[in-house]
């Protein structure tokens, strides 16, 4: 049996990327009374940054930010094959239905408007890492299942 790795996180990991002060105080607020360990970037560029040298599990990503959207952040997420998995909650002003498809052509997986519900913001924050678990468990028996199929043909 393998051992588990041990740099692997323990804690799941959630980036605030918002460039406003306020919203991010406010975020960070909502998310203390979870076991999580939380960080900030306050631009697209210091998210991708982060992103890269962090690997958090859920990014909460503003869409108007400085330097890089929160658009192109997440299509370049999406793009990287290091980063495609992260869970990205759209949390923004913008209310528009093209807004949401905006996002959901980016990769988001969910979008939510300010101003943000706590219960929801828990509730999906939770769904998220849920769903990323899961996702884990799932990826590693379909790749059982595989080499166990390889190996009894």
């Amino acid at each position: 049996m393998q051992s588990p790795d041990p740099n692997a996180p323990t804690t799941p990991r959630i980036l605030i990327a918002d460039d406003n002060a306020q919203n991010v105080e406010l975020l960070e607020a909502y998310l203390a009374e979870g076991d999580w360990d939380v960080r900030t970037a306050a631009d697209g560029e210091e998210t991708l940054r982060v992103v890269r040298d962090w690997r958090p599990d859920v990014i909460l990503l503003d869409i108007m930010m400085p330097k890089i959207s929160g658009f192109e952040v997440c299509k370049r997420l999406r793009a990287d094959p290091q980063t495609r998995d992260l869970a990205v909650l759209m949390v923004t002003g913008l209310d528009q239905p093209s807004d949401i498809d905006k996002a959901v052509e980016a990769g988001a997986e969910d979008f939510m408007t300010k101003p943000i519900n706590k219960a929801d913001l828990l509730l999906r924050v939770k769904a998220l890492l849920t769903a990323r678990a899961n996702k884990g468990q799932l990826d590693r028996a379909l790749a059982y299942i595989d080499a166990v199929e390889k190996g009894s043909s």
